[in-house]
C-alpha cells in the first residue's frame, strides 16, 4: 500500500465540504489575527482616544503630529502583517480536520489499494476498511480557530487596547469620529458653526453648598455668587477676546500663560467680557462671606453629676465647620490662701471641641457644651470660658471671656473633703508636698473607726512619705493624686458607686439578652440579678442619706426623682411579664425608663415625718405633665398665628424663652413633643397607686381619655392640621384636670379611711402641715393653688371678686372677636377663634 502525496477529490471527502470550508475559514481568521493584531490594537486605541475627545486636549499643532505618528505606525503594522499572512490551502484544512478524528479516516479515504486488487478477499477487506473510515469521517466537526497570541504579545498590549475600546463604547462618544472638527488639524470655522467657541463655569466654594453654574446656559448676564467663587473658561479654535475685573491678577499671574484657558478666583464684584462669536458680558456681584458668630445662652451651670453645661448658639452665612471651648485659670480671682498661696505650676488651657449637629443645617443651630472636669486641678476654682467657631473660609468668631467657677464634684464627707483639698494643693504646685504630707498624717493620726477599709490608713501614710521627698516628680505627684481621688470617692459614696455600676451592668446584660433572644431561664436568672443589684443599691443609698447631712444641692436642674420600693417592684414585675409574653420591645422600653429613674433617685424613709401620702408623687408628676401640655398648646397656637414661611430664616424663634422653638422644626417638632408627653403620661399611670372607690376609677378613666386626646393631637400635628390639634390638646388638658381632681378626691378618701395605727399619726401630720408656725410651704397645683394633705385645695390669697371675673372674661371675648375679624390671619387660626366664640 502506498500513500498518495496529494488528496484526491473522492466522494466521501466531497460530503465533508462544509466542515472543511469552516475549518479553512477559521484558519484564515487565526492567521489574520496573528499577522494583524498590532494594527488592530492601534485602531482600537485610536477609536478610544477619539471617543473620549483626547485630541482636543493637545496643544496647537499637536494633533497633526499625533495623526502622523499614528499613520506611520499603522502602515508599518499593516505591512508586517501582509508579509506574514498566508492564505490556508484546502489540503491544510483537510489535514487539520483529519487530525481531530481517531485513526485519521480522511487520510484512509484518499488512499488507493496497491496490491491484491484482483483478489476478491483483499478487495472485500479493503471495502470494509473504507466503509469504516467513511463512518468515522461522517462525525467530523469544524475546527475552531486558535490564534494563540499570548506568546506573540507577552505584555498583553492587545488586551489593553481592547479594554480601552470597550470603555469608549460604554462611557465615551463613539460617534465623535464622524463629527465635524473631530479630526486634529481641521479648521476652526466648522467648530464655530456647530457650537460655542468658548465654555465657562462658575464653581462656588464647596463649604457654601451652592451648585456650580454653566455660564453658556445662563439667560441673563447678571450673576450673584458667593465670595471666593472660582471661574474656569476654555477657548476653542480662533482666539477669543477676554477681559475680567473680578480677580486679583497679582495673586495668580500664571493664569494667562495658556491662551486657551482662564482660571481665576473672584475676590470682588466686577465684569467678565468675552468677545467674538457668541460673546457675553457678565456682570458679577459677589456676596460677602461674613465671619461666624457664637453667643452664650445663659450662664454656665453645674449639672447634678458635677459636669459643666454651657448652652450656646452659633450662626454663619453658610455653615460653621468647627468650634472649640477654651478654659483658662482666672488667677487674680483665686482666693490665694493656704495651699493656693504659692505660685501655681504652669498648665495648658483646657480645650474642648464644641458639639456640632450630626444632621441638619450648621448655619444656625443651638447646642450645649457638656464636659466633665471634676478631676482637673482647676475644678471648683475661678476660670474664664470662651467659645470660638470657624467657618469654611477659615474665619473665626468668639464669645469673649466669661468668668465662672469651673464645676466639679462636691464632697460633703469631711474625710473625703480633706483628701480632695490635699489633692488640689498637691496638683496646684509640687511645693505643697510637705503641706500635703502634714494633712495626710493628721488624717491618719487616729484611724480607728475612721476608714471603711483597714489598708487605707497605711496607704495614706505611704503617700505622705512619697510627696514630702525633695525633688518630687510629676509622675509621682499624679499617681498620688489619682490615689487620693479614689479614696475620696470611696469615703463619699461608701461603695455606692460600685453598687450603681453593678446595677447598671445587670441592666445592660439583661438588655443584651433580650436583643440576642436568650432563653426564658437565662432571662429569669438575669432578672433576679437585676433585682438583687437594685436592692443593694437602694440599701446603700438609704444608708448614705441617713448618715450624711444634706449639703447644698448646687446645679440641680429639676426635682429629684422620688419612688417607693413597691413601685420599683411593680415595674420589675411588669418587665418580667412582658418578657414572658415575648413583647421584648416594650420590656426594653420599660427597662430604659427604670434606668433613667434610678439615675436621679432620692430615697424617702417610710410614711412618717413630712413624707407624702400615697399618690402625692403622682399628683406632682401629673401637675408637671399638665404644665407641659399647656405650654405645648401655647406653642402650637403661636405657630398657627405665624404666616406661612415665618421663622424659617432662623429668626422666628427668638421670642421663645425656653429655646425650644429653635429645635422644634415646625409641626413635626411639636408632634414629637406631644408623643413624649403621651409616653410620660403612660409611665405616670403605671406608677399610680391602686386607689379604690369611684373617684379612683374615674381618675384612671379620665387619664386614659387624656392619653387618647394626646394621640389625636399628635396625629393632627403631623398632618399639619394645627386647629384640630389645638382642639384635641384642649380636650387633653381638661381630661388631665378632671383626672387630677378625681385622684385628689380618691387620695382624701383613702386617707380618711386610714389603716389601723395610722389615724393619729396622720392627724398629727396634718396638724403639723396646717398648724404650728405655718412656715412650711404647701405644694401647689398647676393653677397656682396650694394643695393640702390628701389633695384638698387651699388658698392663702384673695380670689378675684365677681366683678373682676366678669371684666376679665369680657376682655378676653372682645380680643377673640377682634382677632377672628382680621382677614390677614391664617384661615386655621380664624376657624379656631370662631369655634371658641361658638363654645363660650
Amino acid at each position: 500500500m502506498q500513500r498518495r502525496p496529494r488528496f484526491a477529490p473522492t466522494a466521501p471527502i466531497a460530503a465533508l465540504a462544509r466542515p472543511v470550508a469552516l475549518t479553512r475559514a477559521g484558519m484564515a481568521l487565526e492567521r489574520g489575527l496573528r499577522a494583524f493584531w498590532p494594527a488592530l490594537s492601534l485602531l482600537a486605541l485610536a477609536f478610544a482616544a477619539t471617543a473620549f475627545r483626547l485630541p482636543a486636549l493637545l496643544p496647537p499643532g499637536g494633533g497633526r503630529i499625533a495623526a502622523g505618528v499614528f499613520a506611520l505606525a499603522l502602515i508599518a503594522a499593516l505591512g508586517a502583517g501582509l508579509w506574514r499572512f498566508r492564505w490556508p490551502k484546502r489540503a491544510e484544512a483537510i489535514a487539520r480536520l483529519d487530525a481531530t478524528l481517531p485513526g485519521r479516516p480522511l487520510t484512509a479515504l484518499t488512499d488507493a489499494m496497491a496490491l491484491g486488487q484482483t483478489d476478491p478477499a483483499s478487495a472485500a477487506l479493503w471495502q470494509a476498511h473504507l466503509a469504516r473510515s467513511a463512518r468515522a469521517a461522517a462525525g467530523a466537526r469544524p475546527v475552531p480557530p486558535a490564534p494563540d497570541l499570548a506568546p506573540r504579545d507577552p505584555f498583553a498590549l492587545r488586551i489593553a487596547a481592547l479594554s480601552a475600546a470597550v470603555m469608549a463604547l460604554i462611557f465615551g462618544a463613539p460617534l465623535a469620529l464622524f463629527e465635524p472638527g473631530a479630526h486634529p488639524g481641521t479648521p476652526g470655522g466648522a467648530e464655530a458653526a456647530m457650537g460655542p467657541s468658548w465654555e465657562g463655569w462658575a464653581e462656588p466654594p464647596r463649604y457654601t453648598g451652592k451648585p456650580g453654574l454653566y455660564l453658556n446656559k445662563l439667560e441673563h448676564d447678571a450673576v450673584t455668587l458667593p465670595e471666593g467663587t472660582r471661574f474656569s473658561f476654555r477657548f476653542y479654535g480662533a482666539p477669543v477676546p477676554f477681559e475680567e475685573s473680578v480677580s486679583n491678577p497679582a495673586a495668580a499671574p500664571e493664569a494667562v500663560a495658556d491662551p486657551q484657558r482662564r482660571d481665576f478666583e473672584a475676590v470682588r464684584s466686577g465684569r467678565i467680557h468675552l468677545g467674538g462669536t457668541g460673546g457675553r458680558d457678565f456682570i458679577v456681584t459677589l456676596l460677602p462671606d461674613e465671619a461666624p458668630s457664637v453667643v452664650l445662652v445663659g450662664q454656665a451651670e453645674r449639672r447634678a453629676d458635677g459636669k459643666l453645661s454651657q448652652p450656646f448658639h452659633a450662626l454663619d452665612d453658610y455653615a460653621v465647620t468647627a468650634g472649640e471651648a477654651r478654659i483658662t485659670l482666672d488667677l487674680p480671682a483665686v482666693d490665694r490662701r493656704y495651699g493656693l498661696s504659692v505660685a501655681p505650676e504652669p498648665r495648658p488651657d483646657l480645650v474642648y471641641d464644641l458639639p456640632m449637629p450630626i444632621s441638619g443645617s450648621r448655619a444656625d443651630f443651638s447646642e450645649a457644651l457638656v464636659e466633665d472636669a471634676a478631676e482637673h486641678p482647676w475644678a471648683n476654682l475661678p476660670v474664664t470660658l470662651s467659645l470660638s467657631v470657624t467657618d469654611g473660609r477659615g474665619q473665626m468668631g468668639d464669645t469673649g471671656m466669661q468668668h465662672l467657677v469651673l464645676p466639679g464634684r462636691r464632697f460633703f464627707d469631711p474625710r473625703a473633703a480633706a483628701l480632695i483639698e490635699a489633692r488640689r494643693d498637691l496638683l496646684w504646685s509640687r511645693e505643697n508636698g510637705p503641706r500635703t504630707a502634714e494633712i495626710l498624717r493628721a488624717i491618719t493620726n487616729r484611724p480607728e473607726g475612721l476608714f471603711p477599709k483597714a489598708d487605707m490608713a497605711p496607704t495614706l501614710r505611704l503617700a505622705a512619705r512619697r510627696v514630702e521627698v525633695p525633688g518630687l516628680t510629676p509622675g509621682v505627684r499624679d499617681e498620688v493624686a489619682a490615689m487620693l481621688w479614689q479614696m475620696a470617692e470611696l469615703l463619699e459614696d461608701g461603695g455606692l458607686s460600685d453598687a450603681l455600676a453593678a446595677m447598671e451592668q445587670a441592666q445592660q446584660r439583661l438588655s443584651e439578652a433580650m436583643r440576642n433572644g436568650a432563653s426564658k431561664d437565662e432571662i429569669s436568672k438575669l432578672m433576679q440579678e437585676l433585682k438583687e443589684a437594685t436592692d443593694n443599691y437602694l440599701k446603700m443609698l438609704a444608708e448614705r442619706d441617713a448618715q450624711k447631712e444634706q449639703g447644698p444641692q448646687f446645679g440641680q436642674q429639676g426635682p429629684s426623682q422620688q419612688i417607693t420600693g413597691d413601685q420599683i417592684q411593680q415595674m420589675m414585675d411588669a418587665i418580667q411579664k412582658l418578657m414572658e409574653e415575648g413583647r421584648m420591645a416594650e420590656a426594653q422600653e420599660l427597662l430604659d425608663q427604670l434606668a433613667r429613674m434610678m439615675q436621679n433617685l432620692k430615697v424617702t424613709q417610710g410614711q412618717g415625718g413630712q413624707g407624702d401620702g400615697p399618690g402625692s408623687q403622682s399628683m406632682k408628676d401629673l401637675s408637671e405633665t399638665l404644665r407641659e401640655q399647656q405650654k405645648l398648646s401655647d406653642d402650637a397656637f403661636r405657630q398657627m398665628q405665624q404666616p406661612p414661611g415665618a421663622g424659617q430664616d432662623g429668626m422666628g424663634n427668638e421670642a421663645r424663652p425656653d429655646g425650644q422653638g429653635a429645635e422644634d422644626g415646625g409641626g413635626q417638632g411639636l408632634a414629637d413633643r406631644q408623643r413624649a408627653l403621651r409616653r410620660e403620661l403612660d409611665r405616670q399611670r403605671g406608677l399610680m397607686p391602686r386607689l379604690g372607690g369611684e373617684a379612683g376609677d374615674a381618675a384612671r378613666q379620665r387619664l386614659e381619655e387624656a392619653g387618647r386626646s394626646m394621640d389625636r393631637a399628635e396625629q393632627a400635628l403631623r398632618q399639619g392640621e394645627t386647629g384640630t390639634a389645638l382642639d384635641r390638646q384642649a380636650d387633653a388638658i381638661e381630661a388631665l384636670r378632671e383626672g387630677m381632681r378625681n385622684l385628689g378626691q380618691a387620695m382624701a378618701e383613702e386617707q380618711g379611711r386610714g389603716t389601723p395605727g395610722q389615724g393619729a399619726e396622720g392627724e398629727q401630720r396634718m396638724g403639723d402641715a396646717t398648724g404650728g408656725n405655718g412656715a412650711r410651704e404647701l405644694p401647689r397645683d398647676p393653677l397656682g393653688r396650694a394643695t393640702g394633705e390628701g389633695g384638698r385645695i387651699t388658698s392663702n390669697q384673695d380670689l378675684l371678686s365677681g366683678e373682676d371675673v366678669r371684666r376679665r372674661a369680657q376682655d378676653l371675648l372682645d380680643e377673640i372677636r377682634r382677632r377672628s375679624g382680621e382677614r390677614l390671619r391664617p384661615e386655621d387660626e380664624r376657624d379656631y377663634l370662631k369655634r371658641l366664640l361658638d363654645r363660650f
